[in-house]
């Protein structure tokens, strides 16, 4: 494994009836309570781990800066359940605009869930036009769960 760091985006596909606590908890950690939640992490190896014990509900990989700025400026939410804006950024979090916020997420200089009076999690829709393969398989193997790299920012695309 690299010692460079890189942003992840996590995706939440399946639900958690019928679900070993052990998942519950981790999905819980990684705050996607629900189906069709998002989040931004890195690759540290313990945020690894708890990907590779959720890997049969979410799906994770590399977005690029665009994705993440499209990500915050569309479904980026303030505490009080408001847009983020450019000028909420520049007031409250000390970036010129969102892009400049999206390229200090992607280089890891910031932690997206450690951002004051944002949520540190994107509540998404499903992708227009459904998911193209089956839910409850691998990525690799033709489904759409795990880790899918550079294919995230298509997914991403077809959602926001």
């Amino acid at each position: 494994m690299s010692d460079e760091r890189k942003c992840l985006l996590v995706y939440r596909i399946r639900g958690t009836v019928d679900v070993r606590r052990k998942v519950k908890d981790t999905l819980a950690m990684l705050r996607l309570h629900k189906p069709n939640h998002a989040t931004l992490i890195d690759n540290r190896p313990s945020y690894l781990g708890m990907l590779q014990v959720v890997k049969d509900y979410v799906t994770w990989g590399e977005p690029t800066e665009e994705t993440i700025a499209a990500l915050l400026r569309r479904w980026g939410r303030t505490v009080g359940n408001e847009k983020l804006t450019d000028e909420y950024v520049k007031e409250k979090l000390g970036y010129e605009s969102i892009e400049k916020l999206a390229r200090a997420i992607h280089q890891c200089e910031v932690e997206f869930w450690k951002l004051p009076s944002v949520k540190p999690v994107f509540r998404l829709h499903p992708p227009s036009g459904g998911f193209k393969r089956s839910t409850k398989r691998s990525y690799r193997d033709g489904g759409e769960l795990g880790y899918r790299g550079e294919a995230i920012n298509d997914l991403m695309k077809r959602i926001i």
